[in-house]
Protein backbone atom coordinates (compact mmCIF):
# COMPACT_ATOMS: atom_id res chain seq x y z
CA UNK A 1 0.00 0.00 0.00
CA UNK A 2 3.16 2.26 0.75
CA UNK A 3 3.85 1.74 -2.55
CA UNK A 4 1.03 2.25 -4.52
CA UNK A 5 0.59 5.55 -2.47
CA UNK A 6 4.21 6.88 -3.20
CA UNK A 7 3.55 6.51 -6.83
CA UNK A 8 0.23 8.12 -6.83
CA UNK A 9 2.13 11.39 -4.95
CA UNK A 10 4.77 11.02 -7.74
CA UNK A 11 2.30 10.81 -10.61
CA UNK A 12 0.20 13.82 -9.02
CA UNK A 13 3.36 15.46 -8.76
CA UNK A 14 4.36 14.78 -12.31
CA UNK A 15 0.71 15.99 -13.26
CA UNK A 16 0.94 19.06 -11.61
CA UNK A 17 4.37 19.61 -13.40
CA UNK A 18 3.26 18.85 -16.69
CA UNK A 19 0.48 21.35 -16.86
CA UNK A 20 2.37 24.06 -15.60
CA UNK A 21 5.05 24.09 -17.57
CA UNK A 22 3.48 23.33 -20.55
CA UNK A 23 1.41 26.12 -19.88
CA UNK A 24 4.12 28.30 -19.65
CA UNK A 25 6.30 26.91 -23.29
CA UNK A 26 2.72 27.64 -24.57
CA UNK A 27 2.98 31.26 -23.22
CA UNK A 28 6.76 31.54 -24.51
CA UNK A 29 5.49 30.05 -28.03
CA UNK A 30 2.59 32.65 -28.01
CA UNK A 31 5.30 35.81 -27.02
CA UNK A 32 6.92 35.35 -30.17
CA UNK A 33 4.42 34.14 -32.61
CA UNK A 34 3.30 36.66 -35.63
CA UNK A 35 7.06 38.28 -35.13
CA UNK A 36 10.73 38.78 -36.71
CA UNK A 37 12.18 34.84 -36.13
CA UNK A 38 15.44 33.17 -37.33
CA UNK A 39 14.81 29.93 -38.84
CA UNK A 40 16.30 27.49 -40.84
CA UNK A 41 15.68 23.81 -42.48
CA UNK A 42 16.47 20.60 -41.13
CA UNK A 43 16.87 17.66 -42.95
CA UNK A 44 15.13 17.32 -46.48
CA UNK A 45 12.33 19.87 -45.95
CA UNK A 46 11.85 20.57 -42.22
CA UNK A 47 11.29 23.87 -40.80
CA UNK A 48 12.83 25.13 -37.67
CA UNK A 49 12.87 28.39 -35.84
CA UNK A 50 14.66 30.28 -32.83
CA UNK A 51 11.13 29.85 -31.21
CA UNK A 52 10.69 25.90 -31.37
CA UNK A 53 14.64 25.75 -29.77
CA UNK A 54 13.79 28.54 -26.40
CA UNK A 55 10.53 26.60 -26.26
CA UNK A 56 12.45 23.31 -26.04
CA UNK A 57 15.17 24.68 -24.07
CA UNK A 58 12.10 26.11 -21.17
CA UNK A 59 10.67 22.36 -21.40
CA UNK A 60 13.30 20.75 -20.88
CA UNK A 61 14.89 23.16 -18.02
CA UNK A 62 11.61 22.39 -16.30
CA UNK A 63 11.00 18.85 -16.74
CA UNK A 64 14.43 17.34 -16.45
CA UNK A 65 15.26 19.30 -13.82
CA UNK A 66 12.49 18.45 -11.83
CA UNK A 67 12.41 14.47 -12.87
CA UNK A 68 16.44 14.10 -13.25
CA UNK A 69 16.25 10.17 -13.75
CA UNK A 70 13.34 10.22 -16.36
CA UNK A 71 14.47 10.11 -19.86
CA UNK A 72 14.37 12.33 -22.67
CA UNK A 73 12.97 12.54 -26.42
CA UNK A 74 11.90 15.55 -28.20
CA UNK A 75 11.99 16.73 -31.90
CA UNK A 76 14.83 19.62 -31.00
CA UNK A 77 17.22 17.80 -28.92
CA UNK A 78 19.89 15.39 -30.16
CA UNK A 79 18.55 11.72 -29.70
CA UNK A 80 20.11 10.18 -26.41
CA UNK A 81 20.10 6.52 -26.46
CA UNK A 82 20.12 6.58 -22.54
CA UNK A 83 16.19 6.86 -22.44
CA UNK A 84 15.58 3.28 -23.62
CA UNK A 85 17.05 2.25 -19.92
CA UNK A 86 14.27 4.93 -18.34
CA UNK A 87 10.90 3.13 -17.02
CA UNK A 88 9.37 6.86 -17.37
CA UNK A 89 10.51 9.24 -20.55
CA UNK A 90 9.31 12.30 -21.11
CA UNK A 91 8.40 12.60 -25.04
CA UNK A 92 8.43 16.64 -26.28
CA UNK A 93 7.31 18.56 -29.34
CA UNK A 94 7.93 21.89 -28.46
CA UNK A 95 6.10 23.61 -31.52
CA UNK A 96 4.22 20.93 -33.63
CA UNK A 97 3.14 22.67 -36.64
CA UNK A 98 5.96 25.20 -36.79
CA UNK A 99 5.13 25.10 -41.18
CA UNK A 100 1.86 26.61 -39.82
CA UNK A 101 3.18 28.67 -36.54
CA UNK A 102 5.84 30.59 -38.98
CA UNK A 103 2.99 31.14 -41.29
CA UNK A 104 1.09 32.76 -38.81
CA UNK A 105 -1.58 30.39 -38.88
CA UNK A 106 -3.48 29.62 -35.14
CA UNK A 107 -2.98 25.41 -35.65
CA UNK A 108 -0.41 24.85 -33.30
CA UNK A 109 0.38 23.52 -30.61
CA UNK A 110 2.81 22.41 -27.40
CA UNK A 111 2.69 19.03 -26.87
CA UNK A 112 4.04 16.64 -24.09
CA UNK A 113 3.83 13.09 -22.72
CA UNK A 114 5.08 11.15 -20.05
CA UNK A 115 5.58 7.22 -21.37
CA UNK A 116 5.72 4.91 -18.84
CA UNK A 117 7.34 0.80 -20.26
CA UNK A 118 6.61 1.86 -24.13
CA UNK A 119 2.32 4.12 -23.65
CA UNK A 120 1.64 7.02 -22.67
CA UNK A 121 0.53 7.65 -18.70
CA UNK A 122 0.28 11.77 -18.74
CA UNK A 123 -0.33 14.16 -21.28
CA UNK A 124 -0.78 18.00 -22.36
CA UNK A 125 -1.29 19.53 -25.42
CA UNK A 126 -1.73 23.16 -25.52
CA UNK A 127 -3.16 25.21 -28.47
CA UNK A 128 -2.02 29.02 -27.07
CA UNK A 129 -3.55 30.80 -29.95
CA UNK A 130 -7.25 29.30 -29.68
CA UNK A 131 -7.52 28.80 -26.29
CA UNK A 132 -6.83 24.27 -26.01
CA UNK A 133 -5.40 23.10 -23.45
CA UNK A 134 -6.10 19.29 -23.55
CA UNK A 135 -4.79 17.32 -20.50
CA UNK A 136 -5.00 13.68 -19.78
CA UNK A 137 -3.96 10.82 -17.57
CA UNK A 138 -4.40 7.24 -17.72
CA UNK A 139 -7.34 6.32 -16.14
CA UNK A 140 -8.72 9.13 -15.25
CA UNK A 141 -10.40 10.68 -18.51
CA UNK A 142 -9.47 13.67 -20.82
CA UNK A 143 -10.61 17.10 -20.41
CA UNK A 144 -10.19 20.04 -22.25
CA UNK A 145 -10.13 23.64 -20.26
CA UNK A 146 -10.55 21.47 -16.91
CA UNK A 147 -14.09 19.84 -18.94
CA UNK A 148 -14.37 16.09 -19.17
CA UNK A 149 -14.78 15.52 -23.07
CA UNK A 150 -15.65 12.20 -25.05
CA UNK A 151 -14.98 11.39 -28.71
CA UNK A 152 -18.51 11.32 -30.78
CA UNK A 153 -20.33 7.34 -30.63
CA UNK A 154 -21.53 5.40 -33.33
CA UNK A 155 -19.81 4.17 -36.19
CA UNK A 156 -21.14 5.99 -39.38
CA UNK A 157 -18.89 8.88 -41.04
CA UNK A 158 -19.58 11.86 -41.93
CA UNK A 159 -16.67 13.13 -44.17
CA UNK A 160 -16.69 16.56 -42.89
CA UNK A 161 -15.70 15.62 -39.88
CA UNK A 162 -12.80 13.41 -41.21
CA UNK A 163 -9.33 14.76 -41.28
CA UNK A 164 -6.36 13.67 -42.71
CA UNK A 165 -4.82 12.98 -46.33
CA UNK A 166 -7.26 13.21 -48.87
CA UNK A 167 -5.96 10.39 -50.58
CA UNK A 168 -5.94 8.21 -47.70
CA UNK A 169 -9.49 9.26 -46.52
CA UNK A 170 -11.25 8.47 -49.68
CA UNK A 171 -10.55 4.87 -49.37
CA UNK A 172 -12.61 4.33 -47.29
CA UNK A 173 -15.21 4.67 -49.73
CA UNK A 174 -13.40 4.87 -53.20
CA UNK A 175 -17.09 4.75 -55.31
CA UNK A 176 -17.69 7.84 -53.58
CA UNK A 177 -15.80 10.43 -55.53
CA UNK A 178 -15.44 13.76 -54.80
CA UNK A 179 -15.72 14.24 -51.03
CA UNK A 180 -15.70 16.85 -48.77
CA UNK A 181 -12.90 16.39 -46.37
CA UNK A 182 -12.91 18.64 -43.54
CA UNK A 183 -10.13 21.16 -43.84
CA UNK A 184 -6.18 20.90 -43.41
CA UNK A 185 -5.00 20.94 -39.87
CA UNK A 186 -1.50 21.66 -40.03
CA UNK A 187 -0.94 20.49 -36.52
CA UNK A 188 -0.81 16.58 -36.25
CA UNK A 189 -1.27 16.59 -32.63
CA UNK A 190 -4.17 19.10 -32.18
CA UNK A 191 -5.71 17.01 -35.61
CA UNK A 192 -5.61 14.18 -33.44
CA UNK A 193 -7.06 15.50 -30.12
CA UNK A 194 -9.75 16.73 -31.63
CA UNK A 195 -10.94 13.39 -31.90
CA UNK A 196 -11.39 13.67 -27.71
CA UNK A 197 -13.93 16.43 -27.90
CA UNK A 198 -15.95 15.62 -30.71
CA UNK A 199 -14.96 18.11 -32.94
CA UNK A 200 -13.73 15.57 -35.17
CA UNK A 201 -15.50 11.83 -36.03
CA UNK A 202 -12.05 10.38 -37.37
CA UNK A 203 -8.25 11.91 -37.81
CA UNK A 204 -5.55 10.42 -39.82
CA UNK A 205 -1.94 10.45 -39.93
CA UNK A 206 -0.09 9.90 -42.66
CA UNK A 207 3.21 7.92 -42.54
CA UNK A 208 6.50 9.35 -41.24
CA UNK A 209 5.06 10.28 -37.88
CA UNK A 210 7.12 10.17 -34.93
CA UNK A 211 6.88 9.51 -30.87
CA UNK A 212 6.85 13.53 -30.53
CA UNK A 213 3.91 14.21 -33.08
CA UNK A 214 1.78 11.14 -31.57
CA UNK A 215 2.54 9.95 -27.67
CA UNK A 216 0.29 12.90 -25.95
CA UNK A 217 -2.72 13.09 -28.45
CA UNK A 218 -2.73 9.27 -28.07
CA UNK A 219 -3.22 9.19 -24.67
CA UNK A 220 -6.13 12.13 -24.81
CA UNK A 221 -7.72 10.35 -27.20
CA UNK A 222 -7.23 6.89 -25.31
CA UNK A 223 -8.86 8.55 -22.48
CA UNK A 224 -12.00 10.15 -23.88
CA UNK A 225 -13.05 6.71 -24.77
CA UNK A 226 -11.87 6.92 -28.23
CA UNK A 227 -8.81 4.49 -30.24
CA UNK A 228 -5.88 5.33 -31.84
CA UNK A 229 -3.72 2.91 -33.36
CA UNK A 230 -2.32 1.96 -36.92
CA UNK A 231 -4.36 0.90 -39.88
CA UNK A 232 -4.39 -3.18 -38.06
CA UNK A 233 -5.42 -2.48 -34.85
CA UNK A 234 -2.04 -2.71 -32.90
CA UNK A 235 -1.47 0.12 -30.85
CA UNK A 236 1.43 1.91 -30.88
CA UNK A 237 4.29 1.81 -28.84
CA UNK A 238 6.79 4.81 -27.94
CA UNK A 239 10.35 5.19 -26.51
CA UNK A 240 11.55 2.95 -29.04
CA UNK A 241 15.21 2.72 -30.58
CA UNK A 242 12.64 3.41 -34.30
CA UNK A 243 10.53 6.58 -33.27
CA UNK A 244 8.98 6.96 -36.59
CA UNK A 245 5.71 5.00 -37.65
CA UNK A 246 2.94 4.72 -40.22
CA UNK A 247 0.03 5.61 -41.20
CA UNK A 248 -2.28 5.93 -38.48
CA UNK A 249 -5.94 6.83 -37.28
CA UNK A 250 -7.93 7.91 -34.20
CA UNK A 251 -11.53 7.62 -34.03
CA UNK A 252 -14.44 6.77 -30.97
CA UNK A 253 -14.05 2.95 -30.34
CA UNK A 254 -17.16 1.66 -32.47
CA UNK A 255 -16.02 4.15 -35.64
CA UNK A 256 -12.34 3.20 -35.10
CA UNK A 257 -13.56 -0.66 -34.77
CA UNK A 258 -15.10 -0.03 -38.30
CA UNK A 259 -12.16 2.18 -39.77
CA UNK A 260 -9.65 -0.68 -39.16
CA UNK A 261 -11.94 -3.79 -40.27
CA UNK A 262 -12.24 -1.49 -43.49
CA UNK A 263 -8.62 -1.48 -44.07
CA UNK A 264 -8.06 -5.15 -42.87
CA UNK A 265 -10.29 -6.23 -46.10
CA UNK A 266 -8.93 -3.10 -48.05
CA UNK A 267 -5.19 -3.24 -47.47
CA UNK A 268 -3.04 -0.57 -48.53
CA UNK A 269 -0.59 -1.26 -51.47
Amino acid sequence: MADVDANDTIRTRDAALLQETVREAGALAQSMFRTELKKWTKGASSPVSEADIAVNDLLEKRLRGATPDYGWLSEESADDAARLSRRLTWIVDPIDGTRNYLGGHDDWCVSVALVEDASPVLAAVFAPTTGEFFFAARGRGTTLNGVPVRATSGAELDFARVAGPKPLVERLKPSLGDIKLHPRIGSLALRLCRVAHGALDAAFAGGNSHDWDLAAADLIVQEADGRMSDLSGEPILYNRREVAHGVLVAAGRDRHAGIVAHFRNRPLA
